[in-house]
């Protein structure tokens, strides 16, 4: 079975924005417990600082504060990550962190030194970017080790697919991206709500990045590479993504869309009538069907440790 690894990509809009206010005074005031570990406020206002930086989000107390419940949710899960990686003996080397650092830096055409003091000059800790390489580098290993070998897709799955697809010759289907945010239990329903209304809201505005903040929040398969989902047929999604998309035209966002899991916000960069030219090949559909596999089972392994773990959220309480 050909399976991708996990990529984790940021790119960055440094630029001037307004000061950073954060929200205690006590930098070392202690703002989440996961377990043996602590998350402090200094923390949470250097994330803060970098996604504000890298969404194009407007830098206001408004937006910040509906940003940070998913922040903190962000740095909850890292910590697991990472300590699921403890678990597991798996270690990241220092060197490793620091390639993922000079990746990014490539990727905003720098040299890793100058990345550093771009990211200085904006206020920026570089130590809360290590992190979050760190993190993201621990879990596609936690992923690779635990899940990766008990992804099964048949031949049976392919022709299946590959019929369903034959099938629909003529009939639309969409370049998709999408921003998932999902809906983990009752309690965190209207702030995920508020949360996707708010990116909707600023991204048909002009003010924010569509990409951006699908790479920085949402939790699609596709996040990586700005929520970017490929070609996309109608049966290929759940039945309230599919009735949207019915109704949307070419790079039209639209309003969030509540799902059984979740608030989507979908963005159609291209749109074509499906031709059999265009059908993928059958090694192609065998990867697809085991990303999309595994997708699902980090997403419900990462909810299984949750539910595990001792986690006291500070903020929110």
């Amino acid at each position: 079975m050909i399976l991708r690894a996990l990529f984790f990509a940021v790119l960055f809009a440094v630029a001037a924005s307004q000061p950073f206010a954060p929200a205690y005074a006590n930098a070392q005031q202690i703002v989440a417990v996961v377990n043996e570990d602590a998350i402090t406020q200094k923390d949470l206002d250097d994330r803060m600082k970098l996604i504000m930086a890298s969404s194009g989000m407007p830098n206001t107390p408004d937006i910040r504060r509906r940003l940070a419940p998913q922040v903190i949710n962000t740095l909850i899960e890292e910590q697991i990550m990472v300590q699921q990686a403890r678990a597991l003996k798996i270690d990241i080397k220092p060197e490793e962190i620091e390639k993922g650092f000079a990746s990014l830096a490539k990727q905003n055409k720098m040299s890793a030194e100058d990345f550093k003091a771009m990211l200085k000059r904006g206020g920026i800790s570089t130590l809360t970017l290590q992190n979050q390489i760190k993190a993201h580098l621990s879990w596609s290993l936690v992923v690779q080790q635990r899940l990766s070998p008990r992804v099964n897709v048949t031949e049976r799955d392919v022709d299946d697919l590959l019929g369903r697809m034959t099938k629909n010759v003529g009939r639309s289907e969409y370049l998709l991206a999408e921003i998932f945010l999902p809906v983990d239990d009752a309690g965190s329903e209207a702030k995920v709500k508020q949360l996707a209304g708010s990116m909707m809201t600023e991204i048909k505005a002009g003010r924010a990045s569509f990409y951006k903040l699908a790479q920085q929040f949402s939790k699609s398969a596709g996040s990586a590479n700005g929520g970017d989902l490929g070609w996309v047929q109608e049966d290929q999604v759940a039945k309230e993504l599919a009735d949207a998309l019915k109704g949307m035209t070419v790079d039209q966002v639209s309003e969030p869309i509540r799902s059984p899991n979740g608030y989507h916000i979908l963005f159609i960069r291209e749109k074509r009538q499906l031709a059999s030219e265009n059908l993928p090949s059958r090694e192609k559909v065998f990867t697809m069907l085991g990303l999309e596999r595994l997708d699902r089972m980090q997403r419900g392994y990462m909810l299984d440790l949750k539910a595990s773990a001792f986690i006291e959220n500070r903020v929110e309480s």
